[in-house]
């Protein structure tokens, strides 16, 4: 695994992508933000990721299907969940698919840079 791990974040939102991106590339992390699922999963096709920050709610391509999608091209990418829906049955059929974790918005940073760094965690032990 590259010393940088490479991060895609996904908000139809605009200035989410464009504030976590810049907090999480103070991180030391490479980000590519996305305002949409379709672009986004047209650049997973072309390009590795280890972790996916999606927002659940966005247009025709929500974040469940990131996930699935995600999911099934790398089985050992942690998509990260962050929804202003949140409800136990979403979260629940989020972590039955294999989201690594769902946050509810609003968040502070410090709770998705925690949930970000536990991913990076897991992704190295498995390649040690």
């Amino acid at each position: 695994m590259p010393d940088k791990l490479r991060l895609m974040i996904i908000d139809d939102e605009p200035i989410v992508g464009k504030r976590l991106k810049r907090l999480l590339e103070k991180d030391g992390y490479n980000v590519e933000a996305f305002t949409g699922g379709t672009p986004a999963l047209e650049a997973l096709e072309k390009q590795h990721f280890d972790i996916i920050i999606t927002d659940l709610m966005m247009g025709r391509i929500d974040g469940m299907k990131v996930l699935e999608t995600a999911k099934n091209k790398n089985p050992d990418i942690k998509v990260i969940i962050i929804t202003g829906f949140g409800k136990k049955e979403t979260a629940d059929e989020a972590l039955n698919k294999g989201a690594f974790d769902f946050i509810i918005k609003p968040f502070k940073f410090e709770e998705l840079h925690k949930v970000v760094k536990k991913a990076e965690t897991e992704l190295k032990a498995k390649d040690n």
